[in-house]
């Protein structure tokens, strides 16, 4: 996961972290150990993996595991209790806070960074430069049997059309279908679907014939396998760039990425410096990895969010939140009991 450009952000960051040293004190003056358990999106998988290489090397006797059973996957396990932390492609659904809730798993929702969605072709395709909103709704929603490049749009060719996207685990998928068909999970299911990116990606670069979605960054890893498109949401042709999608002009599909931390995981010392860590150190390893990072005031704003739950959920029974600027309209992101 773009490790060469990783490796370079290591060694920018090996007199900061004290890589190679005896592990960083908890707050008691203890020295951090033990696991840290992680789980979710597979989006948000390389940033984690950045983070955790280089936590473990400031923390060598600290052990972070990171999977990738996509978003709704991590949270069926971080709100059973079984993960500290859930990476997360879109905001938790109100029936998984409820199953937070009634576990008794507190939590709050930190953004960590910026990514987009990219619509890709195989770059044998010399026809397409550009997709409006209203064309990938019709190749895309529910009941759709458009399968040929020719009833996407007057002109181009009579070319079988053959289809690429996350599956129904993924908060790719979820955030795709809204942006795009209108309702969340709404999509036709005659298409390859995989939580793993990179198969996906192989998937279009075999196919001449392929149309595929995923993450920004899975994009720029493979440039020169896939062909992007930009999209047109009304007004006019966007590709997506680092700059498009943090000024969010790449509409619909620009978004934050998440991390979920519990109360339960941040009772652990070695959770909460990752997490802090995650915070603090993590820009410079999210746009390592091909991720826009957040502006520092919006990291801290984050990190005042995680010292909350950390400081106070234990006594208080609630849980951090989101600013109420931030926090996506109806939904309710905190499982307080």
């Amino acid at each position: 996961m773009r490790r060469s450009i990783h490796t370079l952000a290591c060694a920018a960051l090996l007199a900061a972290l004290a890589c190679g040293g005896g592990g960083e004190p908890a707050a008691d003056g203890t020295t951090l150990s033990g696991p840290i358990e992680i789980d979710g999106s597979s989006t948000v998988y390389p940033i984690s993996e950045a983070v955790a290489e280089e936590f473990q090397i400031a923390n060598p006797e600290t052990r972070v595991a990171v999977g990738v059973s996509g978003t709704g996957g991590g949270f069926k396990r971080f709100c059973a209790g079984e993960t500290d932390v859930s990476n997360a492609s879109r905001p938790i659904k109100d029936e998984e806070a409820e199953t937070c809730r009634q576990n008794g798993v507190q939590f709050t929702e930190v953004r960590v960074a910026w990514d987009g969605l990219s619509v890709v072709t195989n770059p044998a395709n010399d026809f397409v430069q550009c997709l409006t909103v209203d064309e990938l709704k019709r190749v895309w929603e529910p009941g759709s049997t458009v399968d040929n490049w020719s009833q996407v749009r007057n002109g181009f060719p009579d070319k079988a059309l053959t289809l690429y996207g996350p599956g129904t685990d993924s908060g790719t998928f979820d955030y795709f279908t809204e942006a795009i068909v209108g309702e969340e999970d709404a999509s036709r299911p005659d298409y390859t679907a995989s939580e793993d990116d990179n198969v996906l990606v192989q998937g279009v670069q075999g196919d001449p014939g392929a149309l595929g979605y995923f993450g920004f960054a899975y994009y720029e890893e493979n440039a020169d396998r896939l062909k992007l498109l930009g999209v047109d949401g009304g007004t006019g042709c966007v590709q997506p760039s680092v700059e498009a999608i943090e000024s969010q002009t790449y509409a619909p599909l620009s978004r934050p990425l998440y991390i979920y931390v519990s109360d339960r995981g941040l009772a652990k010392p070695q959770v909460e410096a990752f997490v802090e860590f995650h915070l603090q150190e993590g820009a410079e390893l999210v746009r390592s990895v091909g991720y826009i990072a957040l502006q520092p005031d919006q990291y801290a704003e984050e990190l005042a969010k995680v010292r909350q739950l950390a400081g106070g959920a234990g006594e208080t029974g609630t849980a951090g939140d989101a600013p109420a600027d931030e926090a996506p309209a109806g939904e309710d992101t905190t499982a307080a009991q």
